[in-house]
This record gives structure tokens, sequence and C-alpha cells, in this order.
């Protein structure tokens, strides 16, 4: 009646599968087996799909005779008529003493025949955006997987470039995404927010220029690479190359930066690779997977609420961790030997000075400047899943040895 035309139902429908509210999600003690992975308490759900729809269906009886005592015979004539809604408990109400709700019940008057309800679609222009130049030559590839090579311009009114590309490889391969590489796109100049956002398995973006924030935002497996003009007149790793809040949220996937970044690189990562040559405040925070290579400076607070991946950082400064969840660590030989390849990646990705030189440096220095940073109880439960792995045991019983090491 104020003019909503979607809808929401919060917890109810959670409530309805059988959540009792205890509010410890987090803790992976959900004592109904709603919110947890721990095979014992998942077998406590009792919850039924019978029960959603038994309850939508009481919701929508309700909002039929609702709509009928108001005299209309559907929610899409009920819209906008704020005049049948009876206001004095609400404005008279003691928490609305001061307020001016006219605003809101205000009843618009429209030309004869206009509609109260949305009856135009609204045009986002995308038929006019890169990425749809970006689907009509990606066409081979989508038909059969043949490999698409191409290089365009990019300027920063071009958002989310690669996203709707993205989602027609998705469309076209059932989620499963192309083999590595199969759309490979080079992009000069300076791209726009959310560069690369989502982009699937198969999809390689690569931008010679500069980049805004949320670059490679829930990356699901595809590739990034950012590098500077090869003409540029500055050193690659004393300047921002990209924005803030990069690999938001990446499942999957590469990102490759020749330079340094904003604050709160690859927040909720949960299982993307990044290689960076500086990072600002935040960096890691709240990662879940993944790895992260972080080549230069850092800002304060890295690896805030950092609870499961691995990051390695040269010349960590102390001061600059969080370490509440997190441990600094010696380099591992297997931690030592994935930096190193990831170093040659990003050297041949890139062209970074920075990986050629501390590739060049004797090994045994080169280790020493690098910190491992590990969650601890990642690391505990990583442990308990390779001892368990080692000595045959069935993947319901490694299962039962992780949760076991989650909780102590």
């Amino acid at each position: 009646l104020l003019g909503a035309e979607e809808y929401g139902f919060a917890t109810a429908p959670l409530v309805v599968s059988g959540c009792v509210m205890m509010r410890v999600c987090h803790l992976d003690t959900c004592p109904v087996g709603v919110a947890t992975q721990n095979p014992e308490l998942r077998e406590k759900y009792s919850g039924n799909a019978d029960y959603l729809v038994n309850f939508f269906e009481f919701i929508a009886e309700e909002v039929r005779e609702l709509l009928a005592q108001l005299g209309f015979r559907s929610l899409d004539e009920a819209i906008g008529h704020v005049e049948v809604l009876q206001t004095r408990q609400a404005v008279e109400h003691w928490k609305a003493h001061g307020l001016d709700l006219s605003p809101i019940l205000h009843r618009v008057e429209l030309p004869e025949g206009a509609s109260l309800r949305r009856s135009i679609v609204q045009d986002h222009g995308l038929a006019d955006k890169l990425d749809a130049q970006l689907v009509e030559l990606a066409q081979p590839a989508l038909a059969s997987g043949e490999l698409v090579r191409a290089e365009l311009r990019v300027r920063n009114v071009d958002r989310t470039v690669g996203t709707i590309l993205g989602h027609e490889i998705t469309k076209a391969t059932g989620g499963k995404g192309l083999a590595e590489n199969t759309v490979d796109l080079t992009f000069r100049g300076t791209a726009g927010q959310s560069f690369g956002a989502f982009i699937p398995r198969g999809e390689t973006l690569r931008l010679i220029g500069d980049a805004n924030d949320y670059l490679g935002k829930g990356l699901s497996g595809g590739r990034i690479i950012v590098r500077p003009h090869p003409k540029a007149p500055f050193k690659a790793e004393d300047q921002v190359i990209a924005g803030n809040v990069l690999g938001y949220g990446a499942t999957s996937g590469e990102i490759f930066l020749r330079g340094r970044v904003g604050v709160r690189f690859c927040v909720r990562n949960s299982g993307a690779t990044a290689v960076v040559e500086g990072v600002g405040d935040h960096a890691c925070e709240y990662m879940t997977g993944g790895e992260v290579l972080i080549l230069g400076l850092t800002g304060r607070n890295l690896a805030a609420g950092m609870s499961g991946g691995i990051a390695w950082v040269l010349d960590l400064d102390p001061l600059r961790l969080n370490s509440e969840m997190v441990a600094a660590q010696t380099v591992s030989d297997a931690d030592f030997e994935r930096i190193l390849a990831l170093l040659r990646k990003h050297l041949d990705e890139t062209g970074s000075q920075v990986a050629e030189s501390l590739l060049e440096s004797p090994l045994a220095e080169l280790r020493e400047r690098f910190t491992t940073l590990m969650p601890r109880d990642y690391a505990r439960v990583m442990k308990a899943q390779a001892d368990a792995e080692a000595a045959g045991l069935s993947p319901e019983e490694v299962t039962k040895q992780m949760m076991e090491a989650t909780h102590g």
C-alpha cells in the first residue's frame, strides 16, 4: 500500500524450517542442525520443504482475505493506494512524536490513465555496455569452446567489465566454466568499478593500466592480471594500481597485481589466489580460505578475523598484524615452494621487477624474509585432516576428526 513491489520474509521461513534462534550460527554448535557442518548435529535437522509450502499457503490465504476487505483483487491493484491505510494509530504513537510522516503517507496524484505501480521495465542500457561487445566476441568459445583472443579499450565508466560475459559462460557450460584462458581478453586504459566481478573459470581479463574498487569481487574461477603501461614513468611497486576491497568474497581463481592496492584486500576470500605488491589497512580480513602473497608494505590490522586460508608476507611488520586469530610462523618447505611458484607466475604474467629481483636473490635469504600467516584453529583442522587421510580413514571419519579438532 505504500508502494512496495518486492517482499521479504526475514527469518520466518528459517524458523519454519526448524531454526530455534539460538544465535550460535558462527560457532558450529547449532542444536537443531540448521547452521552446522557437524554430521552428528546435522542428523538432528527435522525440517521439510512441505513445511515451507504450507507456511506460504497460509500467508497467501491471509493476504487474499486482507485484499478482499480493502476491495482489491490482487497485490498489483493494491500497490500505492496509501489512502486505504488507517494511519492515526501510527501518527499519534509516542515513538512517532516529532516525526513528519506526511511524505510517506501522501497519496500521489497522477494523470488520468497513469499507473501507481511499475508498468514500464527500466532500461539499464546494458545493450550499449562493453560486455555486449565481449559476448559477441566470445561466441566461438560459448558455442564450441574455441580459443578467443582480443584487445580492447576500457574507460572508468565501464563498470563490471566481464561480468555479463561470465554469466553467458556459466549458462553455456552449466556452471562448469571453460578450460583456463579459453577467453583471454586484454584491456588498455582505466577500468571502472568491479572489473572482473564474479567471472568464472575460462575467462581471463588482462588490464594494462589501472582499476577502481571491487576488482575481482566474487571471483569464481576466472583470472585477472593488472599491470601498468610498459612506458609508465614510475616504479610500479611504489604506486597504487587498483582501489579498495579487491577480491571481496572471491571463491576461486587468480588475481595478479603489479603494484599496490587500497584497503580491505581479499576480505572474505574463501578460495582464490592473489599476488600483490603492497596493501592498505585490513587486508585478508575475515578470510576463510584461499591464499594471498603480499610482496610489499602492509597497512594496519592485517588478518583481522581471518579464520581460514593462508597468507605469506614479505618483510612483515609484526605491529601491523592482528594476532587475535592468526599466528605468524616460519615458512615451511611446502610454503616456500608455493611462494616461489607464485613469484614465477607473477613475473610471467605481469613482468614484475619485484618478483624478478626476489627470484634472483639467494634462496636462503629470500626464505628468511617471508612470514606465513595461518589461523590457529585452521592449522589445527588442516593437521587433523592430513593425519586422518594418512591413516586411511573414510571421508566420514576424516570429517569427524576435523570437527573434533575444530572444537578442541
